[in-house]
């Protein structure tokens, strides 16, 4: 496990899944059919549970242009700034569940930020690092 610090806050643009862990995928395939590709533009996932607890599961993208989404018809907010505990998994389409697992080790961790997102940042096109925000 490592410790990533996010400097400022980072807009991104979204699509929310029908469902989770069902349409994750469908709605990562929407994002990218919407949103260009730029390499210098950070991908995301963003899920917690809400509501009545189901999880919520949104594709991002960072924003970057000020208005973006907006052209595009889509809703933005953004990851917040601070301290997050991180588990890297390579190659992870050999083994999505390993996923779910980070995430079941970062949310058993003291001092989470229980207002934040379970964060998938996609560095590349094989990698992910699940990351959790801690307090201040």
């Amino acid at each position: 496990m490592e410790t990533i610090e996010i400097n400022h806050d980072i807009p991104v643009i979204y699509v929310t899944a029908s469902s989770f862990p069902d349409g994750v995928m469908a709605a990562h395939q929407k994002l990218h059919s919407l949103v260009s590709f730029n390499e210098n533009r950070q991908y995301f996932g963003l899920s917690r549970p809400e509501n009545d607890g189901g999880i919520i599961y949104k594709a991002a993208a960072e924003e970057l242009q000020p208005g973006e989404a907006k052209a595009l018809g889509l809703e933005t907010i953004s990851i917040k700034a601070g301290r997050y505990s991180c588990i890297t998994i390579t190659d992870f389409m050999k083994d999505i569940p390993a996923i779910g697992k980070a995430f079941d080790q970062l949310t058993d961790l003291p001092g989470i930020d229980m207002e934040g997102y379970c964060v998938e940042l996609y560095p590349n096109q094989t990698d992910v690092k699940c990351m959790i925000r801690m307090q201040d």
